[in-house]
């Protein structure tokens, strides 16, 4: 392994009397009084240090300040956004994410961040709940816009293209490709405000710097429910900024400011990227290198030639893919500091097969988007996988509990449960459910099973939820359920997940039909129409009837699951 461990990487303490619970030994120093104040200086201290590279362009973090500047200002004086207000980002990783991110942090207003592959019926939802006055889109996923916006509440949309961050000779040629050779930019009619056009104006518009504190919040992070209702965790600057300095308390003097090179091959939009990769990342004025299509990995494993990347963040999907690679295998890991994971388990083999290749071990962490999301990680001390998820970071307490709310003795399995800095406010608009969650101490149940083990660490053993996770992502059987429900011939359907080896988990659907001419190939194409495509199920499995109880409710543990195959 190379690398060290630093004094400031946390160490459990557990309880003297016996029973679950962990306390971080250290704490941190809260440096910065928001995002923005953290932007400002990152771009202070960097400003001629490149900041993003995609497709062959760069931006340096004195253009990233100018040109964020200037959608702001555009925001301010042309939307008329204010302090609060909500915006949309629907983009993938693209050099227009960074800049859309941090000109909604600079006019105090709120991100909130969607997965561009959301179907309309998703895509509506998440409109409707949030309240998002405007939307940043790519043109590729107008179409998905156009089917919602007469029933929801945007009013202003901000359409870019993928290369208009690019020169003019290679933004026509990524047009030209993605329009007429690829065609991934289905036809599309909405009113809109070109990109550019915003660039451009807010250039020449004032910008007024808001007051903004610790608790106004930053981000709604929409993630599941156990009913399967989406809802947006309420994550405040303090939150975020909490996160920050306990995960830099973790890596310690591992990381060299305005000197990392950073690989963002997971999405900006999804809660562990957005802080590892992203914001973590930009206060260390570190180069990353944002990978648009993770799905073609001969490309972008061949751009991994051009830079010596000392950081890599995945789930086990991305490093299980990444050891099949040939070209992968082949390149120089000599700067290679860290190697992080987190968002679902890390199989033995993969973390045995990893560190033999990059003399790199993988530290797994575990977090949830309520939590900002990081809570617990492993030392970077570890000399080989450990199959748990480490320690409680800076300044954060773990105690495991019963059914009846009392903490468990030490080596038995408890509900998870967290207090930190960087436990969310509360869900938008849901109380209930955050009173659910979060209770009258403070405490944030996570729903998650785990236990101490004999060496100190916490592992992972079960999921108090029915939470399926594909490659990282939940999936929430109810929402699936309620998709096929609407199919005319479906009498019942249920969802589960069963172990896969390509994803970790797969969605396995029982159905009872109420015609027999009914097909697998149509309950697919059915929930393709409604699903993103990690929630469509995998596997379909017929059946005369489902198992209940007494009171109908169906028996999910008393289904077959099996093993998916490798693809």
């Amino acid at each position: 392994m190379n690398s060290q461990q630093s004094p400031a990487v946390s160490r459990g303490i557990a309880s003297p009397r016996g029973v679950s619970r962990l306390n971080a030994e250290n704490t941190f120093t809260q440096r910065y009084d928001s995002l923005l104040d953290m932007f400002e200086t990152a771009v202070a201290r960097y400003p001629e240090h490149t900041a993003f590279t995609n497709l062959g362009a760069s931006l340096s973090y004195r253009e990233l300040d100018k040109r964020s500047r200037a959608l702001a200002a555009y925001f301010q004086h042309q939307v008329g956004v204010v302090a609060g207000q909500r915006i949309g980002l629907m983009l993938p990783n693209c050099l227009q994410y960074p800049i859309a991110l941090f000109a909604i942090i600079r006019c105090g207003a709120i991100v909130v961040n969607i997965n561009p592959l959301y179907t309309a019926r998703e895509l509506r939802h998440q409109l409707h709940d949030s309240g998002i006055d405007t939307l940043v889109i790519l043109s590729n996923f107008a179409h998905t816009v156009q089917q919602v916006m007469a029933d929801s509440p945007v009013k202003h949309v901000i359409v870019s293209e993928l290369g208009d961050e690019h020169s003019p000779l290679r933004r026509k040629v990524i047009h030209f490709m993605l329009h007429y050779i690829k065609k991934k930019v289905p036809k599309w009619q909405i009113a809109h405000q070109s990109y550019r056009d915003c660039l451009k104006q807010g250039q020449d518009l004032p910008y007024r710097r808001p007051v903004i504190g610790l608790d106004d919040i930053a981000l709604l992070q929409y993630t599941g429910g156990t009913t399967g209702v989406a809802k947006g965790a309420m994550l405040t600057h303090g939150n975020l900024l909490a996160n920050i300095e306990q995960i830099k308390a973790v890596y310690g003097d591992l990381l060299v400011p305005g000197q990392e090179k950073i690989v963002s091959v997971l999405p900006l939009y999804h809660i562990f990227a957005l802080m590892i990769n992203c914001l973590l990342f930009v206060e260390q004025g570190a180069s990353n290198l944002l990978i648009t299509n993770p799905l073609d990995m001969d490309s972008w494993v061949a751009s991994l030639k051009k830079i010596n990347f000392s950081v890599l963040s995945g789930v086990n999907t991305l490093y299980a893919r990444l050891l099949n690679h040939s070209g992968f295998r082949q390149l120089d890991f000599s700067a290679l500091k860290i190697s992080v994971a987190g968002g679902m388990p890390i199989q033995s083999h993969v973390a045995e097969q990893w560190q033999s290749l990059t003399g790199v071990p993988i530290i797994e962490g575990y977090g949830l988007t309520e939590c900002s999301p990081l809570v617990a990680v492993n030392p970077l001390s570890i000399q080989q996988h450990t199959g748990t998820i480490g320690l409680p970071i800076a300044s954060t307490e773990i105690v495991l509990l019963d059914e009846q709310g009392s903490p468990v003795p030490v080596g038995q399995p408890g509900e998870l449960c967290v207090k930190g800095p960087q436990v969310m406010k509360g869900y938008w608009r849901h109380s209930q459910e955050t009173s659910s969650v979060i209770d009258t101490e403070g405490w944030f149940h996570t729903g998650d099973i785990a236990l101490i083990t004999e060496q100190g660490l916490l592992k992972l053993v079960d999921r108090k939820k029915d939470i399926i996770i594909v490659s990282g992502f939940n999936v929430y059987p109810s929402e699936i359920e309620a998709v096929l429900d609407e199919h005319p011939l479906i009498s019942e359907a249920v969802a589960v997940g069963v172990t896969s080896e390509v994803s970790g988990e797969a969605v396995k659907v029982f159905v009872v039909r109420k015609e027999v001419s009914l097909t697998e190939a149509q309950i697919i194409r059915h929930c393709r129409e409604q699903l993103t495509g990690y929630k469509v199920p995998k596997i379909i499995e017929f059946r005369d009837t489902l198992p209940k109880n007494p009171l109908g409710k169906v028996l999910r543990h008393a289904l077959t699951t099996v093993v998916q195959p490798e693809e």
